[in-house]
């Protein structure tokens, strides 16, 4: 099976992406995030890697003093653009931005797709100021979803292009710690998706708004490790 490069698959997708944004799964997974990240963006200078159509870098610009994103496919800037955003072309892998610039750097639902993820983690925490915080999110390999991942076939993520055709990884929270700088601590760590095997509860019109409320009231639990995504809050030293 030969895999897209991740611009080439990020720029078929952006003509799809946004088209199930509306419903109440995806709400809830970038309201989650954004909750995630409050604490840490508000008032601060921001950098989004991997800010796609700019659904998360919105709001981020609210919340922040200044919000930046970077992304490498031109598909997906293209729409963060016409937002109003500021947003430029740029690899998760070599940040254009002076070292100690931001005052926390953010990335949702990008990471997992990238190869090179030491050298990336390298790359934001060198461009975070010292007491600055980066709010990562990765594919939880302890996880239902996860397990759901391995025992079903392959399907479609874009118009031509089946999810095993785009490079994603599933990471251990020591994974995780493996990943990042000696100058990095974890302070904190947050599970998004926590008990449904599939996306298509939150979506049900009856059993939705239950399995919302319960995934948000154990987030920030114990049972929050078992989250299909896993929001890692680390301090830079």
């Amino acid at each position: 099976m030969t895999r897209l490069k991740n611009e080439s698959y990020y720029d078929k997708f952006s003509a799809m992406y946004e088209q199930e944004r509306h419903k109440r799964y995806h709400r809830f997974l970038d309201e989650s995030e954004l909750t995630a990240a409050r604490p840490y963006v508000t008032g601060g200078k921001v950098l989004e890697v991997g800010c796609g159509t700019g659904l998360v870098l919105e709001p981020l610009s609210q919340m922040a003093d200044q919000a930046f994103g970077i992304d490498i496919s031109r598909g997906m800037l293209s729409k963060a653009l016409a937002r109003g955003l500021k947003a430029a072309q740029a690899s998760a892998t070599d940040l254009p931005f002076k070292d100690n610039t931001f005052d926390a750097v953010v990335s949702f639902k990008v990471l997992a797709h990238i190869e090179d993820i030491k050298q990336t983690m390298s790359e934001c925490t060198r461009v975070l100021k010292p007491g600055g915080h980066l709010v990562l999110e990765f594919y939880n390999k302890n996880s239902l979803r996860h397990l759901v991942k391995v025992l079903k076939p392959a399907h479609k993520v874009a118009a031509s292009t089946t999810d095993d055709q785009v490079y994603t990884r599933y990471d251990s929270l020591q994974d995780i710690k493996n990943y990042l700088p000696t100058n990095v601590s974890i302070e904190k760590t947050v599970g998004i998706r926590c008990l449904a095997p599939t996306y298509h509860f939150f979506n049900a019109p009856v059993i939705g708004p239950v399995v919302d409320k319960v995934e948000r009231s154990v987030q920030n639990t114990p049972i929050g490790r078992l989250g299909g995504f896993l929001i890692v809050v680390a301090r830079k030293l």
